[in-house]
Parts: C-alpha cells; sequence; structure tokens
C-alpha cells in the first residue's frame, strides 16, 4: 500500500516508550506505524526523534486585560510564533468582562480565530461576571457547544467570590466541564501589594514581594476542597511554590479530581530576574520564586502531581503600547503581567528534559502533548497513534540554538530568554499531514487552524461528593 506521506527511518518518541519506525499519513491522519512502508511523499528522518505536535492549554491570544491592557499578539502571530517552535495546538481564553453574555464573548473570540489561527485551537471561556444576562444558560449553552473548560481567578479585578464559584463548578459538574482556576488569595496580594506601596517599594523587585507565596497555598487549598466537596474536576493553573505542588499532592492522595500545571519560567527562572534594570519584561503572576521551588516542581511532574507544562503565553511588548503604557518609571502595579511563551516552550523543555536527561523524552511528550490532550479532551491530538491527525514534530536533536534579544516569531519585540541556548530543535513541523514548518520558516496560511470541538474531557469526577453536596445535589 503507499500512503500520502511517509516520514522514514527516524526514532519515533511516545509518552509510552521510543523505537525505530516509519509514520504513514492517508488524509492528515496516522493510518500506519511499521517498517518499509511507502508514500507518495517520503520526508527523511534519520538521525531525527519524531514526537507529536505538542499541546499548549494555556494561551492568552488577542485577549484584553483585566487592567485593560491589549495583548501585543494576534491569533495569527501568536499561533505562527506556536508553529516554529513546535506547538500545533492551543488552547487560548474567550475572556468575559463585566456586562458581557458569555456567548457573546465566545462568538467574538471564535471569529478572531477562525481569521488568524495557523495552528488548530480550541477556548477556555474565563468567567468574571456571573451577573452578567443569561449568564447560567450561556454557559451550558456553549460547554454543550464544545468549549468544555472555564477558567475563574481567585484574585484581581476579575475575581469572583467563593460562592460564583461553586455556581459555576455546578454548572459544569451538570455538563461535565472542567474547571481552571488561577489560584492565589487577593487579601493577602492586595494587603502585602498596598503596603510596599506606601513604604515606597514600586520597583519590578518588589513585584515578587507582593504576591505572598502563601497566597497561592491558602487558595490552592480552598479550589481542592472546593473540588472535593463537589466531586468537580478542577485544573489548577501555574503552580509555583514548593507548598502549593504538595497541596495538589495531598488533594490527590485524598481521591480529590484535581489536576495541576507549572510553566518553563517556574522551571528555570529564580525571582532574581527581576533586580534586572528592565526587571518588568520578567513580570508575571505568580511570580518566579526560588530555587527551592524549581526543586519542588521538577520532583512533582517526575511524581506525576503535576501532569501539564504549559507556556501561559501572555504576550506585552515592553514599550508604550505595552508593559510601560504607564510610563517607563511605572510602579510594578501598573506594569502589565506576563511573557511570551508559545514558541520557546517546546524547545526549554526539550532542551531539560531529554537533552540533558532531566525525566527523559517519554515524559517529554507526555507533559507538553499527551496529558494536555487527554485532560482536555482533544480526542485526535497530543499521540502518535494511528487514527489521530498526523500532528508530527522532526526534532534535530543535535542542533543548539542560543536565543537573541528579538528572534521569536510573535509580536512582542523581544525574547526573555536572550541568551539561553538549548540543544534539540523542531525542524520540520507538521499539522494534520501538512509540513507547516520547515527550513526555518512558516507556510501555514492565516485561518488554516481549526477549531477543536470537545464532546468530553479525560479529567472527570470521581463519584464521590461530600454528603452535603450529595443532599443538595440529588447525587
Amino acid at each position: 500500500m503507499t500512503f500520502d506521506l511517509v516520514v522514514r527511518g527516524g526514532e519515533v518518541v511516545t509518552a509510552q516508550g521510543r523505537f525505530m519506525a516509519d509514520i504513514a499519513v492517508t488524509d492528515g491522519k496516522i493510518t500506519a506505524i511499521g517498517t518499509g512502508l511507502e508514500g507518495q511523499r517520503v520526508l527523511d528522518a534519520t538521525g531525527r526523534m519524531v514526537m507529536p505536535g505538542g499541546v499548549d492549554p494555556h494561551c492568552h491570544i488577542e485577549q484584553m486585560s483585566g487592567m485593560g491592557q491589549m495583548n501585543a499578539d494576534t491569533f495569527e502571530t501568536a499561533t505562527r510564533s506556536a508553529a516554529m517552535g513546535g506547538t500545533t495546538s492551543v488552547i487560548s481564553f474567550a475572556a468575559q468582562h463585566k456586562g458581557m453574555r458569555m456567548r457573546d464573548v465566545v462568538a467574538d473570540y471564535s471569529a478572531r480565530a477562525a481569521r488568524g489561527a495557523l495552528v488548530d485551537y480550541a477556548f477556555h471561556m474565563i468567567a468574571s461576571d456571573v451577573e452578567a444576562p443569561d449568564f447560567a444558560d450561556d454557559l451550558a449553552a456553549m460547554i454543550d457547544a464544545g468549549h468544555r473548560s472555564i477558567k475563574l481567578f481567585t484574585t484581581y479585578n476579575i475575581a469572583v467570590s467563593d460562592r460564583a464559584i461553586l455556581d459555576v463548578m455546578t454548572i459544569a459538574k451538570a455538563r461535565g466541564a472542567l474547571v481552571c482556576v488561577h489560584a492565589e488569595n487577593d487579601g493577602l496580594i492586595g494587603w502585602t501589594k498596598d503596603r510596599l506601596i506606601v513604604a515606597g517599594r514600586t520597583e519590578p523587585a518588589a513585584h515578587a514581594l507582593s504576591h505572598p507565596r502563601l497566597a497561592e497555598v491558602e487558595a490552592v487549598e480552598r479550589m481542592c476542597r472546593f473540588a472535593e466537596f463537589l466531586d468537580q474536576p478542577v485544573m489548577l493553573f501555574h503552580i509555583s511554590t514548593v507548598e502549593g505542588a504538595a497541596a495538589v499532592r495531598a488533594a490527590r492522595g485524598r481521591g480529590v479530581p484535581v489536576w495541576a500545571e507549572t510553566c518553563p519560567h517556574y522551571l528555570f527562572m529564580e525571582e532574581t530576574v527581576l533586580d534586572h534594570p528592565d526587571g518588568g519584561k520578567w513580570m508575571c503572576s505568580p511570580p518566579q520564586r526560588q530555587t527551592a521551588d524549581q526543586a519542588a516542581l521538577w520532583q512533582a511532574l517526575r511524581l506525576g502531581d503535576l501532569q501539564v507544562v504549559s507556556s501561559d503565553h501572555a504576550p506585552y511588548r515592553y514599550d508604550e503600547t505595552g508593559k510601560l503604557s504607564q510610563g517607563a518609571d511605572a510602579p510594578f502595579h501598573k506594569i502589565s503581567n506576563g511573557l511570551p511563551g508559545l514558541e520557546v516552550r517546546q524547545p526549554l523543555m526539550f532542551d531539560a528534559m531529554v537533552s540533558h536527561g532531566t525525566l527523559g523524552p517519554e515524559k517529554f511528550v507526555e507533559v507538553t502533548s499527551t496529558a494536555p490532550a487527554a485532560l482536555y479532551g482533544l480526542e485526535n491530538k497530543g499521540a502518535l497513534d494511528p487514527g489521530k491527525d498526523a500532528d508530527i514534530v522532526i526534532w534535530d536533536p543535535t542542533r543548539s540554538h542560543t536565543y537573541g534579544a528579538d528572534d521569536l516569531h510573535d509580536n512582542v519585540g523581544y525574547n526573555p530568554w536572550d541568551g539561553r541556548r538549548v540543544t534539540g530543535w523542531p525542524e520540520t513541523v507538521l499539522l494534520r499531514g501538512e509540513v507547516i514548518v520547515s527550513d526555518g520558516a512558516c507556510h501555514a496560511a492565516p485561518g488554516s487552524g481549526h477549531f477543536l470541538h470537545r464532546a468530553r474531557t479525560g479529567a472527570q469526577p470521581l463519584g464521590t461528593p461530600a454528603r452535603e453536596a450529595r443532599a443538595v445535589l440529588g447525587d
């Protein structure tokens, strides 16, 4: 049999193992894995590692922040950057603001992505106004339409109350959706921030102090208890501390349906990066922490307490249109938070996990592709299995690259990893069997990305809500 395309002679790497094989593609799907396969087109992967396309489930794209600051990236620029870094599927946000109907929010973001996206995409719905018109009905309808994840904040000016969180969790439970939470205690952050400002500590380095590590710990533990009470699956975003990882481990040990992620900037950066004269470039929330936290996060990935590494791509230019919109000497609380990360997530993690042997190539595939696809319900993504979409990345494991000051393909204008050297490079990227990156260039057309309808998620209830919840909900 002759297939449309064969990726020949590479070392195929999955979350379960690695082996030498050819991969055959027909009509955009993986149709066979074996040896001696014949194709109308052949990509020679000799001496290369062949892995599934990256799945980045935490990206802010073409989004207005709670501070009223617009992201630097459009769907076109962000997903071009994703593709160049070996990521073929993203989950971005459809962000509700005060008074907006959720169905209108989703329709707006869907239209923008359909025009611009170069890779496949889905959305988390950010719910920030539960009093908006027809909120509960709209949320249920959007879940049924395949948008099966909701994001909530416990802090900042888009936070929702504990009671509202429980209401949203209840809707999600009834419709089979996953609730994702930015979990930090608002009172601890606000109290600390205000006193730093009064004391004249307004430099970027004070941002780390303004987010006490216990703010993460308290909110993570609270969300775990809410998940436990309702038996509602919860994903805890960007865990950054020893104690946060321990809280997740303890909850999972009790049988609570919680999952959690971390990000490269928590694995590789420390809070001292904010001491730089342009420290605002590296400001993100939660902030980077300390060496002991990095070790704990790696251990949590090793043990499976953390299941996913996402980018938390939050792109703002370092100029008057972005982070410096309030002036070059703006105090830390008026500098937009976030780092560009879509393009660097995969090479950074490959370098650490594969090239330097930290956890190995199978775990790399698991935490950056297979686990996020499974948890979020991207049923055709994240694995090199017959029947899955032929999203394939051919890695040159020997190629080294040193990042420059502004060498990414997004619209941010700076690279927070300037000067960092990585070994291992995504030289060829296929999306649904089509080569979208080769020879250092992206060949995909804007709007060629597909919306990913999610019929269900892999994060399911365990069937053990609290007695009081069972009485109220009738479970």
